[in-house]
């Protein structure tokens, strides 16, 4: 999602990613023993990552930030206790990693935060819930790739050895939604060498990757990922049309002017999000990826009638073209959850999670 700069319990106790036992120990614990074609041959087929990741949610607007609680949200525990009792499977954790590590070589990653997240890790396997770490708000990455690539790629080696006992529940993302200096031909490079970066220690850990142009379906045609890597899921995020979903947002220039927009769900309406996620699906189909919505939201200026039918549909589609989703998210000014309150807003919940 463009956010604000600076200064915005269904199938519990399921069987989880369904490898062989004593090959996810082999490759957990002795990776320099396992060849790649066996590791390969370990790798569950999309649909099954699909089922397995679900109906998800974002925690935003907390690790992402500069510094926790900046943006007004602190994460507490009771959180992952809430989302699971709704019936979600999988949070997606946006992390500003670049705001904890040493700016100098070796990059080094601030010893309190590694114990921030660690704490995080735990409670999203304590309540069932798979765990996508994601590399947020790199933003000199993005403004100047080839002067914080060294940077990246040390923080991600970091990541990946801090996280490599971890079960595959928890997930990589390498970067949300690359755009700007950040080109396709540049992002490609960079997708090779991050995921090259983690394998020696995590050769069969899901990592996330989307396109370039703030992860947009339409960018689809020019990702290029490593053909033998079967462990990869390809995020999109969804926010058509802007004009609905962001008026009011700060970070929009010209948001202001939109304020008013409904989404009222007409053929038209419902069509135009069909096409895109028909575009998505046919592309992932082709590449046999499978497919994570890792955003899709309103922000709270917009009338709750139209949001909710908006999310119910974008969920229902997203289902019916066979891909998992993250709602964009859980407190904050798209949140589905009043931490006021400590209450769910009933209308985007039930948008969401009919069934929960």
């Amino acid at each position: 999602m463009r956010k604000r700069k600076d200064g915005p319990a269904q199938n519990r106790g399921r069987k989880r990613w369904p490898l062989c036992g004593a090959i996810l120990a082999m490759i957990v614990h002795f990776p320099e023993t396992i060849a790649a074609a066996d590791v390969a041959a370990a790798a569950p087929d999309p649909a099954t990552v699909v089922r397995e990741l679900g109906h998800g949610i974002n925690l935003a607007d907390a690790l992402e930030a500069p510094r926790e609680g900046l943006w007004g949200v602190t994460l507490r525990d009771d959180y992952f206790a809430v989302i699971e009792h709704a019936g979600f499977t999988t949070v997606r954790l946006p992390i500003r990693w670049s705001a904890h590590a040493s700016p100098t070589a070796p990059f080094a990653v601030d010893p309190a935060f590694w114990q921030r997240i660690d704490w995080v890790v735990a409670e999203a396997k304590t309540h069932h819930l798979h765990a996508i770490l994601d590399f947020q708000n790199y933003d000199e990455l993005i403004a100047h790739p080839e002067q914080n690539r060294e940077r990246f790629l040390a923080i991600w080696r970091q990541i990946a050895e801090h996280y490599r006992p971890e079960p595959p529940t928890i997930l990589f993302e390498l970067l949300n939604e690359p755009h700007h200096q950040l080109d396709a031909a540049t992002w490609n490079a960079l997708v090779a060498q991050a995921i090259a970066v983690i394998r020696p220690t995590n050769p069969s850990r899901p990592i996330v990757v989307g396109p370039v142009s703030w992860n947009k379906i339409s960018a689809l045609p020019d990702l290029v990922l490593p053909e033998g890597d079967r462990f990869l899921v390809v995020t999109v995020h969804y926010y058509d049309p802007m004009t609905f979903t962001h008026q009011g947002a700060p970070w929009e220039r010209t948001s202001l002017t939109w304020l008013g927009t409904r989404w009222l769900g007409t053929d038209a309406d419902r069509q135009a999000v069909d096409h895109d996620f028909d575009q998505a699906m046919a592309w992932a189909s082709s590449h046999h990826r499978p497919m994570l919505l890792g955003e899709f939201g309103t922000y709270e200026k917009g009338d709750i009638e139209s949001r909710q039918r908006w999310t119910q549909y974008v969920a229902r589609s997203a289902e019916a073209h066979g891909m998992a989703w993250a709602y964009w998210e859980f407190c904050a000014n798209f949140g589905a959850y009043d931490p006021v309150l400590n209450q769910w807003r009933a209308p985007l919940l039930e948008a969401l999670q009919p069934n929960g």
